[in-house]
């Protein structure tokens, strides 16, 4: 499938993933355990990207914000980390047979060294890939701002967009075409601020373990009936 603007085919689509809370609660369930319902989405959604050759997917995963949710759900959400993202994974052994690699971008530094070294594994194991799933780990757009502008102000180098973008931890991902955001909440919660001027919006009251791919599929007729202007 052609991949071009002109083709109404996204290069790159980011998605924040919102409502696995929400989601268990209306099952019944603890609400911790949506996040594993979330996780296994994601990884049904994989495979209807690469069905409809888009190239770049970047999920919201786990923002700056979120180390201030209840101290069980923190520790949940890490151990849901190291068992997706682990060594010897069955997980990340099926991302990297689709043909996917895994870039992790965000405040490394602030997970424990255990999982730093998971993340920078599963990196290595996927590298081959021809497709890439950027997952945003304790990302938040303001954080990932100033830290390009304290890398960018020791480099030394002349102030530009370009210079700039070279030290974003998103540097080398095309800036999204589109950004999905489920379960009903309008806004973007610090997800791309920089690279996400363009990007035309997409809402959804559809909770994330609830998407579908007639629901995607329709997001992405949307999407390709719309003008870009690029402000022009």
């Amino acid at each position: 499938m052609n991949t071009s603007a002109d083709s109404g085919v996204p290069q790159c689509v980011g998605i924040i993933m919102d409502g696995n809370r929400r989601w268990a609660r209306e099952q019944g369930l603890p609400a911790v355990l949506g996040h594993k319902h979330g996780a296994d989405k994601l990884k049904e959604v994989l495979g209807w990207a690469k069905d409809r050759a888009i190239r770049h997917l970047i999920v919201y995963a786990f923002s700056t914000e979120n180390w201030n949710r209840p101290q069980e759900e923190v520790d949940y959400l890490m151990d849901t980390i190291r068992r997706f993202f682990g060594r010897q994974s069955a997980d990340i052994e099926e991302i990297r047979r689709r043909g996917w690699r895994l870039r992790f971008v965000g405040e490394r530094a602030r997970f424990a060294h255990d999982i730093q070294e998971l993340l920078a594994s599963a990196e290595e194991t996927t590298a081959a890939g021809g497709y890439t799933l950027w997952v945003a780990l304790s990302y938040g757009g303001r954080a990932e701002l100033l830290h390009a502008a304290e890398a960018l102000q020791q480099s030394g180098e002349l102030i530009t967009e370009e210079s700039f973008a070279k030290h974003l931890w998103t540097a080398g991902m095309p800036d999204p075409d589109l950004i999905i955001r489920t379960s009903g909440e309008e806004r973007l919660s610090g997800f791309l601020p920089w690279q996400g001027i363009y990007s035309e919006l997409f809402f959804t009251n559809i909770l994330w373990p609830d998407l579908s791919e007639v629901e995607l599929d329709n997001i992405l007729a949307e999407y390709a009936a719309r003008e870009r202007r690029h402000g022009k």
